[in-house]
């Protein structure tokens, strides 16, 4: 018989008594001539029964020409037993016009496709075509032409089909459509899920999609193999079906079947690991700096913990685990977030964390506006009357303030008052009794959150319980860790102030609430450093704000250089051993220097007496960097370490001995001379000393050589007409060099003034100008003296450098 895949199924009964398996033979045939057109031996094992069946496909469709088919066996597979006769499956008979086939048919794509065309019987067939193109005939007999088709594509048209036309020797031709398109792909990703335990749903990637005029029809079957119900008929590419009360375990396979063919795909799975809940958020409850998210979730997970996933800020996820209460709520509260923002709220929850169900649709809101409020309380001497300043921080919002309300009440009476937008704080005396302040920042879109303080009644014992704990902050390097002790009483947060000790004027006073836990941190560039601050840490209790501890401590501690000589430091430092929060008690502190260029640790020294806080380290090398560091010494061991980087200076003693030795150096060359270089200006020679300066006053002495005229009462001094040695001064009108700063490390020599008093009363003197480094030798003297000068009464020079650095 025929079928849409042009396949013959021939049939025959089994030979009876056979010992082992029987064989036949099979042939077909084509066209009345019974041209031979497949021969094949089929084996067929003795346990066999009954019929045996043979299935063979055609590539030309049987409709064309006749098929026959007939079958013999062999006996012991050696010996042919007669053949059958033959069985005709006769062709299509063409009346009046040609007829092609196939027609009507779904062809594969990429596949290969035999068209033929059956004239009437006298008529011959001319040509076959497809989209007005003719295509070479094959001759199959019978007078049956045909065509072979291959590589079909899917045409681009609105419906996928192909036309073929079939002309024929009378002027006839007959028109046929075929449709292209591809078989069903195996389903991809096949997986099942749970919502509430009841019902099923199974999902898969159908993968190729079809277009919607494709006629090749796809039916999708699910079977649920291991518990006896009928198959779900599914529309791709999910299917939901019932589940079996009690039954964990479930093996489905999917089945997915067209004209082309099918595919199938299977799946194992426990039920208890496919639960994906479905929720629906309720409410959205906004704070100031937090949201309280309520959500539902469908069927019965009551006896489930959920893990769920939460989002309000910047698509960043918090996991929270919560439960379900009994009508089936869920609830959860997420803080750090701003005041006056527009967030967006979505959750998604799991029962085991590795199945996650579908984010809930995004909702939007916008947190409140508060104040962050706190007060500063005095009483005043010999009286009940307390002045409460109110302070808060201005609030970061786009939205403009406008004012600030202030309200209190005391006793059953309340006072309220209004403060302008660049106000931070409010002055208020009240009463011994408690009081209870609001504070509220009036907005251009309404008022904030009110922020709440209470004032506790003067002599509530309440507030003086247990006396505050002191402690001693330990220094770091990126700010404060503070901690404190918890304390049952507390049940609204804490708050930590803080104030730099010892000024002279009151400070701006600092704070920083801390909601949950008992600790917190502060940067270190909230304070500045080697000032010593004190923090207040205050619970939070229902009869207001009570003082727990004062701590104290350094940004960082100091250490410093007293004193520098070229071989020795003298080091201080501060620190507070008598601080009570220390951990433990200070015993003394560990000295160490380490030379810088080689990093080695020259000295350890211990001071073991914990007030003492200076110390000098000898023994070192002039001119050199050294790295010094303390560390208080403790019961438990040592604390962080302080250091510290010096140079020492340069040894300044070697250029005092110097000095006096290069002077008279110098001296002596301008004293030995040759005569005949002073010749023209310089007969009798004298001494003239002069006192230097001294150290911490000058780095330097000019003495200039000048020619003055004395006056009429120095004449005598000055002259000297017998040409022996005098001991002169200059003149008042001579300027000797005034005084200059004096840099540390140079050390000026003493200057000599050479003299001379020719005949004619004139004074010409030899400057000595000295540079002299305590630890090089004079490098350079000089001396220039030109004839023409001394003509007009000028100097002789000399002159020397040695570096200071």
């Amino acid at each position: 018989n025929f079928n849409a895949n042009q396949s013959l199924v021939v049939s025959w009964p089994r030979n009876r008594g056979a010992s082992e398996s029987d064989v036949y033979e099979i042939q077909i045939s084509r066209t009345k001539s019974r041209t031979i057109i497949y021969n094949r031996n089929v084996s067929v094992p003795t346990r066999d029964s009954g019929w045996s069946t043979l299935t063979w496909s055609s590539d030309l469709p049987l409709e064309c020409v006749d098929h026959s088919v007939r079958i013999r066996s062999f006996c012991h597979q050696t010996a042919a037993g007669p053949w059958s006769n033959w069985v005709t499956i006769h062709g299509a008979r063409a009346a009046d016009e040609s007829l092609m086939f196939p027609s009507g048919r779904i062809l594969k794509e990429g596949s290969s496709a035999t068209l033929c065309c059956v004239p009437p019987v006298g008529v011959n067939i001319t040509g076959i075509t497809l989209r007005k193109v003719s295509y070479p005939l094959l001759n199959i007999g019978d007078g049956v032409q045909a065509i072979l088709m291959t590589n079909l594509t899917i045409p681009n048209t609105l419906i996928k089909r192909l036309f073929f036309s079939c002309v024929d020797s009378t002027g006839n031709s007959n028109v046929v459509e075929n449709f292209i398109s591809f078989p069903p792909q195996k389903p991809r990703n096949l997986n099942c899920t749970t919502s509430d335990m009841t019902s099923i749903t199974c999902m898969w990637d159908p993968g190729r999609k079809r277009d919607q005029h494709d006629r090749n029809n796809q039916t999708h079957k699910l079977y649920i193999e291991n518990t006896g119900q009928a198959h779900v008929c599914c529309q791709p590419p999910s299917c939901t079906f019932p589940a079996v009360p009690q039954q964990q375990e479930y093996n489905i396979r999917l089945k997915v079947e067209d004209h082309l063919g099918e595919e199938t795909a299977t799946y194992s799975f426990n039920i208890s690991d496919r639960v994906s809940p479905v929720l629906e958020l309720a409410r959205v409850i906004p704070g100031v700096t937090d949201v309280s998210l309520i959500w539902t979730v469908e069927g019965n997970l009551t006896q489930n913990k959920l893990l769920c996933q939460v989002s309000a800020a910047n698509d960043t996820n918090r996991e929270v685990i919560s439960t379900l209460s009994e009508d089936g709520l869920c609830k959860v509260r997420l803080d750090g977030l701003r005041p006056n923002r527009t967030y967006s709220a979505k959750v998604r929850c799991s029962i085991n964390g590795r199945l996650w169900g579908q984010w809930t649709e995004p909702v939007s809101f916008t947190t409140l506006v508060t104040l962050d409020l706190w007060r500063r309380i005095e009483s005043k001497p010999d009286s009940d009357i307390r002045n409460v300043t109110l302070l808060w921080k201005p609030v970061s919002t786009p939205v403009k303030i406008q004012s600030y309300a202030v309200q209190w009440s005391q006793e059953g009476q309340t006072v309220a008052e209004l403060k302008d937008s660049g106000q931070s704080q409010a002055v208020v005396l009240i009463g011994p009794s408690r009081c209870n302040f609001t504070v509220q920042a009036v907005l251009s879109t309404g008022s904030s959150i009110s922020a709440r303080i209470i004032i506790p009644a003067k002599d509530d014992s309440g507030d003086v319980e247990i006396p505050p704990v002191k402690k001693r902050l330990n220094r770091t390097a990126d700010g404060f860790h503070l901690w404190w002790n918890e304390q049952t009483s507390v049940t609204c947060g804490h708050t930590v102030e803080w104030c730099i000790m010892g000024s002279k004027e009151p400070c701006t006073l600092q704070w920083m609430k801390v909601p949950k836990g008992n600790n917190t941190f502060l940067p270190a560039g909230y304070f500045k450093p080697e000032l010593r601050y004190s923090f207040d840490i205050y619970g939070c209790t229902d009869h207001g704000d009570k003082l727990l501890e004062t701590q104290t401590g350094y940004i960082q501690e100091i250490i410093q250089p007293v004193k520098r000589t070229y071989a020795s430091v003298t080091l201080e430092w501060h620190y507070d051993e008598d601080d009570p929060g220390q951990r433990a008690f200070i015993t003394g502190y560990l000295v160490t220097v380490q030379e810088v260029q080689t990093d080695t640790t020259l000295f350890n020294v211990s001071v073991s007496n914990p007030r003492q806080k200076s110390v000098t380290m000898e023994g070192l090398q002039q001119d050199q960097e050294y790295v010094c560091s303390v560390r208080a010494l403790t019961t438990v061991g040592p604390g962080s370490t302080a250091s510290i980087t010096i140079r020492t200076k340069v040894n300044s003693e070697l250029p005092k001995i110097l000095t006096p030795i290069l002077l008279l150096l110098g001296c002596t060359v301008l004293l030995f001379t040759p005569v005949r270089l002073y010749s023209n200006f310089c007969r009798p020679l004298g001494f003239c000393k002069l006192q230097s300066q001294r150290e911490e006053e000058c780095i330097s002495c000019d003495i200039e050589v000048l020619t003055v005229k004395p006056f009429w009462h120095e004449s005598s001094i000055l002259t000297d007409p017998d040409g022996t040695n005098t001991t002169c001064s200059p003149s008042p009108q001579s300027s000797l060099p005034p005084s200059c700063p004096l840099q540390t490390g140079y050390r000026p020599q003493s200057a000599v003034l050479l003299c001379q008093t020719p005949a004619h009363q004139q004074l010409r003197c030899i400057a000595n100008k000295s540079y002299l480094s305590p630890i090089t030798e004079f490098s350079e003297i000089r001396s220039s003296f030109e004839s023409s000068d001394c003509l007009q009464g000028s100097c002789a020079g000399l002159y020397g450098y040695i570096s200071d650095s």
